[in-house]
């Protein structure tokens, strides 16, 4: 049962097995937005994603229609590339959205293709999903089968070809260009940008590389129209967002909310609160590489203005005519991420959490850039000694000093994130981190 407060645009067919096959799909209305779209311009198509604030749902919330812009408009061979090489701890969304809704995902990546004068689209998928590679690949081939793909789609002049590429469990891929790398037969490392993959992508040609929730979003967008879905959101953020609730809750799970729903609603009114009669004490809003909030900061939108590091930002819209107030410019210092929610007690030992994350990033790193292939691991090795009470006077400061260096110095974002909880839970929970030090110092004494 939809939990309350749910507002269900991609997550409608969850739960309906029928709906994985093609009969399924169609007979619920699948594919009437891909048929509408072949009969647009594909200038209109790009009009209306614009017009709906749709934003990327990996993680970065750049706007779509803007990121689909960038293509030349003389390229004669573009790709679409959809990353579905879902890695970042705490979030778990994609999975269950190709899991459930296969065809949605084929219906939303043939529309952006067509848009963007696409005619290979390849779909590249985390190797550890085993159960959604077999249900993704078994809903091409019936598209393939039924027309929907190949020499004529839908019965148009227009041609397409969807390649599932299977990854193999290196979280560096999900970064778009590593992804690139990597679908081309190449280590999996990061490149430099400019130029970026708009212009000089997959195989040295324009690509546009987009979520699995962002795509899944596009059909509904052709069929009612950009505004409705703008209309829907806030702000400058259209349309519903799925969030991956695990932690401290009694009701952990995927839920698609609206744009205005606050953390504080989301762990009271859908998740239905603080397991064990407890109280919370910190929450992770985005995924692991997101700084951390704490129970003061809860009753901000978890939308990806409320929750940036932009000062210039004031306030944002949760819905025609009523402003949210975000303290005179004073953020949060987070952001809403990969939607990865992750509530910790008050009884959780951040400490030790902080150098769980620490050692994921530090295993994680691909070894490219110095910063990050040392810093992570001297993070990981110092936050795990603390953590287990045998910090060093200074520990604490040398930390601090090792993220900024990290942060800001690396060729892609992984560095980041393992700056940016590590300063998070520093600076908003030090209490703790010094009762550690100082009980370990205490014991050496």
């Amino acid at each position: 049962m939809p939990a309350t407060r749910e507002t269900r645009l991609v997550t409608k067919r969850f739960g309906d097995e029928q709906a994985k096959t093609l009969a399924g799909y169609v007979a619920s209305g699948g594919y009437q937005a891909l048929k509408k779209a072949l009969g647009m311009q594909p200038a209109a198509i790009l009009d209306e994603v614009k017009k709906s604030n749709l934003r990327g749902r990996g993680g970065a919330g750049f706007p779509t229609g803007m990121k689909w812009g960038f293509i030349p408009k003389d390229a004669k061979t573009t790709y679409l590339v959809c990353n579905a090489d879902e890695s970042e701890p705490g979030t778990c969304k994609d999975r269950e959205l190709m899991y459930w809704d296969p065809h949605l995902l084929i219906e939303g990546m043939a529309i952006a293709s067509f848009a963007l004068g696409c005619h290979h689209a390849y779909l590249y998928i985390r190797g550890e999903m085993m159960r959604e590679h077999a249900v993704m690949q078994a809903a091409v081939d019936e598209a393939y089968r039924g027309g929907l793909l190949g020499k004529r789609v839908a019965g148009s002049g227009y041609e397409l070809d969807i390649t599932v590429h299977r990854g193999a469990g290196a979280y560096i891929c999900g970064e778009e260009t590593s992804l690139l790398n990597s679908l081309e037969g190449r280590r999996g490392w990061p490149r430099m940008k400019p130029p970026f993959p708009a212009v000089k992508g997959l195989f040295g040609q324009p690509t546009i590389v987009n979520n699995v929730e962002t795509l899944m979003n596009v059909p509904f967008i052709v069929e009612q129209g950009g505004g409705v879905f703008a209309e829907l959101g806030m702000g400058r953020s259209g349309g519903t967002r799925i969030l991956c609730v695990s932690g401290h809750v009694n009701r952990p799970g995927v839920y698609e909310l609206p744009l205005g729903i606050t953390t504080r609603q989301l762990i009271d009114e859908v998740c239905g609160g603080i397991w064990k009669g407890r109280k919370v004490k910190a929450v992770i809003p985005g995924g692991s590489s997101m700084p951390p909030l704490d129970e003061s900061e809860l009753d901000v939108p978890i939308e990806f203005d409320a929750l940036m590091t932009d000062p210039r930002i004031k306030e944002v819209e949760v819905r025609p005519g009523v402003k949210f107030d975000l303290g005179g410019g004073k953020t949060l210092r987070t952001m809403a991420g990969s939607g990865g929610v992750v509530v910790m007690d008050d009884q959780a030992d951040l400490p030790a959490i902080c150098a769980r994350i620490m050692q994921f990033y530090a295993h994680e790193s691909c070894g490219q850039c110095t910063p990050c292939r040392e810093g992570t691991g001297w993070l990981a090795r110092i936050s795990q000694r603390v953590a287990d009470g045998r910090g060093l006077p200074g520990d604490l400061e040398l930390m601090e000093s090792i993220a900024h260096g990290i942060g800001g110095n690396t060729i892609c974002a992984l560095g980041d994130a393992a700056a940016w909880p590590m300063l998070g839970f520093l600076t908003k929970f030090r209490g703790e981190f010094e009762a550690k030090l100082a009980a370990s110092v205490a014991g050496a004494a």
